[in-house]
């Protein structure tokens, strides 16, 4: 049975990736702050951002990871990207962007690789859309994932050909309120809908599979980022 690690697996997209691995047969240890009811697979306290959270997170899995690690997600985030104006912004708000995005995933990989090298798995970075355009006032959201992008690709160089190291860049993803989106929300996709969580949980699985993949960032927005917009 292959095994993975999801951070941020309590709710939203760590959950349906949870999810879709558990139904596909994956013993999977889903990390996160804390969990409400039912969980998708073994739930695990752990802080990403924090280096001692982190390492106590492998020790509680040392039975799950004897035989190594197949598949690790790094999906936990700061869900908002809206930092307030760049004037306003402190240390203390960048850092916690920067902390838990970022900083949260080097920490992951740095914890995982000796199990990840055991088994020849892979990493999964979650981006977004924001390393590549913005809107305003997102300044530590969109240098946080712009930096897991620049990670993923170092890393994939660093550790091939032992471990692969992709990232997923979602675009509009619907955790909740699908029914509320308006036509229009839908109709600024050339696919001809928003995302869903299970959108992201197909990509994950085929990175996982794809064994001449690496390095990449693989855009999940349904054209989103490809289509010119004019004022009407």
């Amino acid at each position: 049975m292959p095994t993975a690690i999801v951070t941020g697996a309590a709710r939203g997209i760590g959950r349906g990736i949870a999810d879709r691995l558990v139904a596909d047969g994956w013993q999977v240890a889903a990390l996160d702050l804390s969990f409400e009811g039912d969980v998708a697979g073994r739930p695990v306290v752990c802080d990403v951002s924090d280096e001692a959270s982190v390492a106590a997170a492998f020790a509680d899995l040392s039975d799950m990871l004897s035989g190594g690690l197949d598949l690790l997600v790094n999906n936990a985030g700061v869900a908002s990207p809206v930092s307030g104006p760049v004037e306003d912004l402190s240390l203390d708000g960048w850092n916690r962007w920067i902390g838990v995005n970022l900083t949260g995933t080097f920490l992951m990989v740095r914890a995982a690789v000796p199990f990840l090298r055991q088994a020849r798995g892979s990493v999964v970075n979650l981006s977004s859309t924001r390393a590549r355009m913005a809107e305003p006032d997102t300044e530590a959201y969109c240098a946080s994932k712009g930096g897991v992008e620049g990670l993923t690709q170092a890393l994939a160089v660093s550790l091939g050909p032992e471990v692969r190291v992709n990232a997923i860049a979602p675009g509009w993803i619907v955790t909740d309120g699908w029914d509320e989106l308006r036509p229009e929300d839908h109709a600024q996709h050339p696919a001809g809908r928003a995302g869903r969580v299970g959108d992201i949980a197909d990509s994950v699985v085929w990175l996982a599979g794809a064994g001449f993949v690496t390095g990449q960032v693989v855009t999940v927005d349904g054209g989103m980022t490809r289509k010119m917009i004019y004022a009407e």
